[in-house]
């Protein structure tokens, strides 16, 4: 794609990055077939190459963001579907990204919509505030019909059942390896995924030691930044990620760390690009350091031995976008749930996503709905007994869709290798999983 950026406005580094993806764009529309927005909406602005055009007409003018670009930016879940099938390589993460900074600092959206922005952005990121949030939902969600925006409604729904109590295995500290130290390894412990469903971790934590890894939980660490970033709040995003890589890097330069592991795919994807979001920053040697060690658990799992089992249960295995498109691991969770002895089967269009997207199932939640469904009837016709995911935000979304429990991938392992059986199914609502004859 041809561009026309000024000399002056090539001066900025980030106005560079979107010059080089925007040339690596040949216009071939490959994109437009694995988008879910597309599919769902069909209108060209509401693919890749559509916004790919609102995004450099809109840079190179220098032009303030007007609504109708905000509108289909907004629209984009940043599943990154288009990176996998994109034949040149565009890196839209890195585009949309930007375009999002920009339509921040440029656009005045209307009060409203500000408000939920802001509320989100100041309690999704910090587990406290976030469970006090989930405990006034659950109170508040009987009367969710007198609420006037579908928005807010959402964000009743979006509260469980059951919101868990603290989980003290988040506290910094350090939990010895079973046996022979393999590894020594950092656990990031995320932030909604404490409120919503601390057995994850818990879980991560013993089935890492049982295979011989220390695990870590740094003192400092908290939110990936990945909420705030994708809404376009750099200055957010940056001081919580900041915290994250100070914390790691005094691990890495002390005890000295083999891994950062990540048990939330979309976090994963974003720890990842540190590297590239800090890269002009006081922090880019250290941002690049942490993001070169930074590892889905699934990534970690396959370098220890996990033993042979034979839990023979049908599982449905949903691949989440930040992993399968933001970190091209599409095997591994698969090739581990073999192994321990699982029946794995996978949804048709399994590239397609869920819609919870971070953030989207609550600002866009006509779209998400009509995703979840789809997701939902295509797991479902695989005649799973259990469903499992690597995204905790995934878990939420198709979960309240269906009454087949819905699990972490790590939870299924530490069940199959001698940990608990997980709770999730054996919840109130879900179908009854029988327990496994060993063979």
């Amino acid at each position: 794609m041809q561009t026309n950026f000024t000399p002056a406005q090539l001066e900025s580094p980030a106005i560079q990055r979107a010059n080089e993806v925007l040339r690596s764009c040949v216009h071939c529309g490959f994109c437009t077939a694995t988008c879910p927005t597309y599919q769902v909406l069909g209108d060209e602005l509401d693919s890749p190459r559509g916004r790919i055009y609102l995004i450099k007409d809109m840079l190179e003018k220098g032009r303030p963001a007007d609504a109708k670009t905000v509108q289909h930016i907004d629209r984009c879940l940043s599943c990154l579907a288009c990176m996998t099938t994109c034949p040149s390589g565009v890196h839209y993460m890195h585009l949309v990204d930007h375009a999002r900074e920009y339509i921040e600092q440029t656009y005045k959206r209307p009060l409203f919509e500000r408000i939920l922005r802001w509320t989100l952005a100041k309690i999704l990121p910090y587990p406290t505030r976030f469970r006090i949030a989930l405990l006034g939902a659950k109170i508040g969600r009987p009367f969710a019909f007198l609420m006037p925006d579908a928005r807010l409604k959402a964000m009743l729904a979006m509260a469980p059942k059951v919101i868990p109590p603290v989980s003290r295995n988040d506290d910094p500290q350090v939990f010895p390896a079973q046996g022979l130290r393999k590894m020594r390894v950092a656990l990031m412990t995320g932030c909604a995924q404490r409120a919503l469903n601390t057995d994850i971790n818990d879980a991560t934590i013993r089935l890492l030691t049982r295979l011989g890894c220390e695990v870590v939980i740094a003192e400092g660490q908290g939110c990936c930044g990945a909420l705030t970033h994708h809404m376009g709040k750099t200055t957010e995003s940056h001081a919580t990620a900041g915290k994250n890589i100070r914390a790691w890097h005094r691990e890495m330069t002390g005890a000295g760390l083999d891994a950062i592991v990540i048990n939330t795919s979309g976090c994963g994807t974003t720890v990842k690009d540190y590297g590239h979001m800090f890269r002009n920053d006081a922090l880019a040697k250290e941002a690049a350091a942490v993001s070169a060690i930074a590892m889905d658990v699934s990534e970690v799992l396959m370098k220890v031995d996990l033993p042979a089992a034979a839990m023979g249960h049908r599982v449905a295995y949903h691949a989440a976008c930040s992993l399968q498109h933001g970190q091209q691991i599409k095997t591994y969770p698969k090739d581990l749930l073999k192994r321990a002895g699982f029946e794995v089967v996978e949804p048709a269009d399994s590239h397609l996503c869920c819609g919870s997207a971070g953030t989207y199932n609550l600002m866009q939640p006509e779209i998400s709905g009509q995703l979840k469904s789809r997701k939902v009837q295509t797991l479902e016709a695989t005649q799973p007994e259990i469903i499992a995911a690597g995204n905790i935000g995934c878990m939420m979304q198709i979960g309240s869709g269906t009454d087949i429990p819905i699990v972490h991938t790590v939870e299924l392992l530490d069940w199959a290798t001698g940990g608990p059986r997980p709770a999730a199914l054996d919840a109130e609502g879900k179908r009854a999983v029988a327990v496994p004859i060993l063979r």
